[in-house]
């Protein structure tokens, strides 16, 4: 085969339509969950009360932080670090032992759960952190554990490498992002489903079940984002002091009956009925149009520079020494 031949195949092929994303109900036994969400969205929180909930509606959950920060899992033990599966890894390395499920991961009324953790700053690759954690858990026996959900928290800042596993190897059924009615938090729930879009194109089968509105303000950017990328919002968590001070206090309260229970009892339920969709993901100036322009400077004309203007000065083009030889 020609290479003219090659590139005539590879172009055929990359025209080809990927299949539609599937809208039935999920078949697996497991179903594996990845929420994406900018840092500090609180996605953390909405996790861990989530997984809370299903646990008290005798679900079995498995929460796995996939976050650097490790903090996925502190809400959830009343703001007490766990052992990163990382650095237990490390410590058991150096003394020639192996890792066990009991070294990594813990458990508080119904949900299991474990951390992954990263690096120290300037000693390896966030990534390539989590692509060890995900090997060393299929060595665990992660494929054959009984749960009816796992819930992977992921850092959406970030969607490249170990960070878009989920994502990249079809490891989840389906994606769920977090955010408010923010520019940043926005930003980062379009790239994820961009992620999710170019993966789809490649092949992949994920698709985004929906958003969790986090501290809602009741200025609808946020749903204004879901309608454009035609995505269902899973459920809206206002933006109260009294759930701002309980999170901080590393206090649960999605429970059965609490004052905040009706909440994650939706959510609990929207999250295990919504089938992946196809996301339609906004360009730059479509996410601008969320927001008035008065709150983005999006009133901004952009205005080119020159060379004199480079130079601080005047400026005078000078002819090329480029010697440009007429085709034969």
């Amino acid at each position: 085969m020609t290479m003219l031949d090659t590139d005539a195949a590879l172009r055929e092929e990359a025209a080809i339509e990927p299949d539609p994303v599937h809208t039935g109900e999920v078949k697996s036994e497991t179903q594996i969950i990845a929420i994406y969400g900018k840092g500090g969205s609180g996605k953390s929180f909405a996790l861990s009360n989530l997984s809370y909930m299903m646990a008290q509606q005798g679900k079995r959950v498995l929460l796995i932080g996939c976050d650097p920060k490790s903090d996925t899992t502190s809400l959830l033990f009343g703001g007490k670090s766990c052992p990163t599966i990382i650095e237990t890894s490390s410590k058991k390395k150096l003394a020639g032992e192996e890792v066990t499920i009991e070294d990594v991961c813990f458990q508080r009324d119904g949900v299991f759960a474990m951390e992954l953790g990263g690096p120290e700053v300037g000693r390896g690759c966030g990534g390539r952190g989590i692509i060890h954690g995900f090997e060393l858990l299929e060595k665990l026996g992660f494929h054959e554990w009984g749960f009816d959900y796992v819930l992977l928290d992921f850092l959406g800042d970030v969607v490249c490498g170990g960070f878009g596993l989920p994502i990249a190897r079809d490891m989840c059924q389906k994606v769920i992002v977090v955010g408010s009615n923010d520019m940043q938090s926005l930003y980062v729930a379009n790239n994820v489903c961009q992620a999710v879009e170019y993966f789809r194109k490649m092949g992949g089968n994920v698709g985004v079940a929906g958003m969790i509105v986090n501290k809602d303000d009741g200025t609808g950017e946020a749903q204004a984002f879901a309608d454009a990328v035609d995505i269902p919002v899973l459920t809206a968590i206002p933006a109260n002091e009294d759930i701002r001070r309980k999170s901080a206090n590393y206090q649960i309260i999605g429970t059965p009956g609490g004052e905040w229970g009706s909440l994650f009892e939706e959510l609990a339920a929207n999250v295990a009925e919504a089938p992946p969709r196809q996301p339609t993901p906004l360009d730059q100036d479509g996410l601008l149009g969320l927001f008035s322009p008065e709150d983005t400077g999006g009133d901004i004309t952009l205005v080119p520079a020159t060379q004199a203007d480079m130079r601080g000065g005047s400026f005078e083009p000078k002819p090329s020494l480029e010697v440009v030889y007429d085709e034969v």
